[in-house]
């Protein structure tokens, strides 16, 4: 199908005769917005405004040229080399997850329940410290060091293209977060970590690689595997090795945030609590009504 005009109205009938068999309608529309968006810098409400009036010739290309990403399963956030997330836009790179939803609810539980525990380190002269283990692009350390400015924040990749991605997203938004390149499965060195955290937030690989079929073939292609699979042998490695270095790592009264794999959402909090660490350690819902988080308070 050929482009009947440059009018945003024929590009956006363009989108649906191409990609209709790999976009429900919705997210369709969506995508037409995000790339209108980044190319034409409208806003969604200026997208609809300016529906049936033309654009220049350049600007029809670079949409017609998305389209064509598109059809081959490439996400869009890749295309454009960024994603909303929060309140903020983050650039995300093939070596990096796209942030999701869940991990926006995960933030804002802790923003909501972290502002009184900031409050209280301040007035007793104390730094707030904020580690986020797995950061990918950073949007979680660097969203958190945005709302809390006085906290003192770190995260950790084992990803060292990951850790780039990051260090720019930090230096977009200007605040100033720690990056340390560390594979907490193997190692955990002291001498990197100089400081207990006040909090721990992790958003762990918790894909079972016997999972993989089920997902949409443009994330398994596109997304990094090494941050979203994990050895069906051992599903909650990872947490298990978080929790362990709460020990050490997490203050008195600090509190632990996880995102969660429903599956094993209870495996996780057993293990918690088996660990005698923590004052109180729960199950939290996401939106959808899922076994999504868990909050734990160390003792």
């Amino acid at each position: 199908m050929k482009i009947a005009s440059n009018k945003l109205s024929d590009l956006y009938a363009f989108y649906k005769s191409e990609l209709a068999t790999i976009y429900e309608q919705d997210e369709l529309m969506s995508i037409f917005e995000l790339v209108c968006g980044k190319n034409l810098n409208y806003s969604k409400t200026e997208v609809k405004q300016h529906f049936h009036e033309n654009i220049n010739q350049s600007d029809v290309l670079k949409i017609y040229d998305a389209c064509l990403e598109l059809k081959t399963g490439t996400p869009v956030q890749y295309i454009l080399k960024e994603a909303f997330f929060y309140d903020s836009f983050f650039e995300v790179t093939s070596a990096v997850l796209i942030p999701r939803p869940e991990t926006e609810e995960l933030v804002d539980r802790v923003v909501a329940d972290y502002r009184l525990q900031i409050s209280d380190s301040i007035s007793n002269n104390q730094q707030s410290t904020i580690l986020d283990i797995g950061t990918g692009s950073g949007c979680i350390p660097i969203t958190l060091k945005k709302q809390f400015p006085s906290a003192l924040v770190a995260g950790i990749d084992v990803s060292e293209k990951a850790l780039e991605v990051a260090k720019r997203n930090a230096i977009k938004h200007n605040v100033e977060v720690e990056f340390i390149k560390l594979d907490i499965l193997t190692e955990f060195n002291s001498s990197l970590i100089t400081h207990r955290s006040s909090l721990i937030i992790s958003n762990p690989p918790y894909v079972l690689k016997s999972e993989a079929e089920q997902m949409a073939k443009r994330v398994l292609s596109h997304e990094p595997h090494l941050a979203l699979f994990v050895e069906d042998d051992d599903p909650i490695i990872f947490y298990k090795r978080i929790i362990d270095l709460c020990d050490t790592h997490l203050e008195k009264n600090g509190c632990l945030y996880f995102e969660l794999n429903p599956l094993y959402a209870h495996a996780v909090n057993d293990y918690a609590i088996a660990s005698n660490l923590f004052i109180f350690s729960e199950i939290l819902l996401d939106m959808s009504g899922k076994q999504r988080f868990l909050k734990a308070q160390k003792k």
